[in-house]
């Protein structure tokens, strides 16, 4: 029998609306009858592709006398840290401060209130590990709940006014000084034989690969800094691209790996992730040209828009983990499958160049595909038929879950990905795929002058949008204006600029998660801290710099400055998680460059395609019979002498047009 989440639109919660567990939405009703019944409330957050939340739901949740147990001593609610990041930021905070970890299923119980005062993550269906079961933590919650109230409100308290301790950000500024010891800093975290940072598990570091890339395309590589940058971007990008995190078959990448190798994936592939990895290999590619670089532009593009699309445009959050009730089964082979679908010795062959062992380099003698070094050139089409054969293959399996909500930041990620992908590549349909995307934003998203945050078939979801959905979809919708030229893309990154400076801005010059008339939670959540998306914070420096590039508009500016300053300490303590921001800071330190190009010869020609592939600038090709005055950057520009012209500014201080290639090079310090 269904229980209350079978109205749910979320597809984590409708996981759930089987169980038999009296499972609550996230509101009003939920905290009152816990008050009316006098019990505490057991809080679980999780997401759709997150595999320990089905253990954990398979082995508890729809265990009918421990979801009994449940019902009688507590009041149940289940949220998606997807639809509610503001939710999910506090807890986890309390979570993180309780247990000195937090991840995914969170569980914490709650008073009245909403003031935890227990938390934890995992929690299995029997003692195990020294580790109590979830059953055996029930009962003793509902002990003191019962017996040992004072201690329960004595705890709470404790909690409460730990997380409303307001921390106010020491502004500072960011300098050259500051971002190359910023590179010195990664350096030294740096795994100079796997690549990446920090050991097992290892995620994707998008974002520090960003900043590495604008700091790179302002030093050059003879710098001893650029230098660093460029050896850390190298070694990182090869090694993700060539283990198992990265699907060799249908392209796009898996979460993280658990190995320091990247060799074993946690197998659910996220919107967000790719989204970032997309404009990444993009900008890696248009610096260097590699094949490589260029065959995950194209094969990541293609995963985003054959297995994410939705029907109404958007993109999809996340493929799960399992399939068959297992992790990983869609993806791993065995050498003797591999033999079944290709035959012997090409079967044999293809066991060899992808890493497949009997041993397995997984489980149960399956290994994850790896392609360390790609075949000879006169292997190379033998290697792409055989490949198309083992994804045909593949495709019969089972297939992982779809969680087909639209969340709003991650859709503003992957427009910008998406853009920066068909500029370099020349591919104008992934910038009219990226534009699909935006249109149901705003057409969908945007009510009554605010953002919501996720939507699913077509329906727009009650949560309101957080700092970072404002953020990543504004700065989507300039990355559109630059390779669009239309003007109502920058007119509502405007008015998406204006509800957040308006309702999220701090005193101290940085940004809340939440609005100032948002629903009040025991906390108010704020975080300047990049994870495995960037803060609301540094997108929202990266978005203002741009608009304020684009427009001139000396207010953005202040306020991208001001929100930058608020960071310099994360910055210079813990550059990993402040990448987004020191690549603003790295774009606002080079101006950034503006650059407008005006030819009748489109993309193809030579001024234009130097503007498209450099890094952390803001730049504009247009036709000379489309040059739109109200976009102000592109006033008075014109032909030159009836040649195609370039124009170079860097805070509002432009040089002369110019018409070669290498002139424009000239001024670009290349």
């Amino acid at each position: 029998m269904a229980n209350r989440l079978a109205s749910a639109t979320s597809p984590y919660l409708l996981q759930h609306a089987a169980n038999p567990v009296d499972w609550w939405e996230w509101g009003p009703d939920a905290f009152a009858e816990a008050k009316r019944r006098d019990t505490p409330i057991l809080l679980s957050v999780g997401y759709a592709a997150c595999h320990w939340c089905h253990v954990m739901a398979h082995e508890s949740f729809e265990d009918n006398a421990t979801a009994a147990y449940l019902n009688e001593h507590f009041v149940a609610i289940k949220v998606d840290r997807e639809e509610r990041p503001d939710v999910d930021a506090v807890y986890m905070q309390a979570t993180v401060a309780m247990t000195g970890n937090g991840g995914w299923p969170m569980t914490c119980v709650l008073d009245h209130d909403g003031t935890p005062f227990f938390a934890g993550t995992y929690f299995p269906d029997q003692p195990r590990h020294g580790q109590p079961s979830f059953r055996q933590l029930l009962e003793a919650i509902t002990d003191a709940w019962t017996n040992r109230r004072d201690e329960v409100r004595s705890s709470g308290d404790k909690i409460r006014d730990f997380l409303r301790k307001e921390a106010s950000l020491q502004s500072g500024a960011f300098d050259e000084d500051l971002l190359a010891g910023a590179v010195d800093t990664l350096a030294r975290e740096f795994d100079a034989t796997n690549g990446g940072f920090g050991g097992a598990p290892k995620f994707p570091p998008s974002m520090v690969l960003a900043f590495l890339q604008r700091h790179l395309a302002r030093t050059g590589p003879s710098s001893r800094s650029g230098a660093e940058a460029k050896d850390m971007i190298d070694k990182t990008c090869t090694a993700m691209a060539r283990g198992g995190m990265y699907d060799q078959l249908g392209g796009g990448f898996a979460r993280y790996s658990v190995d320091a190798r990247w060799v074993v994936p946690h197998f659910e592939k996220m919107l967000y992730d790719n989204a970032q990895l997309l404009g990444v290999y993009a900008d890696w590619y248009a610096v260097s040209g590699d094949d490589l670089a260029r065959r995950v532009v194209e094969e990541t593009a293609d995963f985003l828009l054959t297995e994410l699309l939705t029907d109404q445009g958007g993109l999809a959050s996340a493929l799960d983990a399992d399939s068959d009730g297992a992790e990983g089964t869609f993806y791993i082979w065995t050498p003797g499958e591999l033999v079944d679908v290709l035959g012997g010795d090409d079967g044999r062959w293809v066991a060899e160049l992808l890493g497949a062992t009997e041993p397995g380099t997984f489980e149960h003698g399956r290994s994850t595909l790896q392609l360390r070094a790609d075949p000879a050139a006169t292997e190379l089409s033998r290697w792409f038929t055989l490949r198309d054969r083992l994804a045909r293959a593949r495709s019969r399996r089972t297939r992982p879950a779809r969680d087909d909500k639209v969340v709003a930041a991650w859709n503003g990620l992957a427009i910008s990905g998406l853009v920066r992908a068909g500029l370099v590549l020349e591919n104008h349909g992934l910038i009219e795929a990226a534009e699909r995307a935006a249109d149901l934003l705003w057409r969908l998203h945007w009510v009554d002058g605010r953002l919501r945050r996720v939507s699913r078939d077509g329906t727009v979801g009650e949560p309101q949008g957080v700092l970072e959905d404002y953020a990543c979809v504004a700065d989507g919708f300039l990355a559109l204006l630059e390779a669009t030229a239309d003007q109502r893309w920058l007119e509502r990154a405007g008015a998406l600029l204006d509800v957040a400076l308006e309702h999220f801005a701090a005193d101290d010059g940085g940004f809340f998660d939440t609005a100032d008339d948002a629903e009040a939670l025991v906390a108010r959540p704020r975080d300047p801290s990049d994870n495995a998306s960037p803060s609301g914070h540094s997108a929202m420096v990266r978005a203002l710099a741009r608009y304020a590039a684009l427009t001139g508009s000396a207010r953005h500016r202040a306020a991208a400055e001001r929100a930058l300053g608020a960071v310099r300490a994360l910055a210079e303590r813990a550059p990993r998680f402040a990448g987004w921001s020191l690549a603003a800071a790295e774009e606002m330190l080079d101006g950034p460059a503006e650059l407008v190009v005006v030819t009748e010869d489109g993309e193809g020609d030579p001024l234009a395609r130097i503007a498209r592939n450099t890094i952390g600038a803001v730049s504009l090709v247009v036709h000379p019979d489309a040059v739109d005055p109200t976009i102000p950057l592109l006033e008075g520009r014109t032909l030159v002498d009836g040649r195609a012209a370039a124009y170079v500014c860097r805070n509002l201080v432009c040089q002369r047009p110019v018409t070669e290639p290498d002139e424009l090079r000239g001024l670009l310090g290349d």
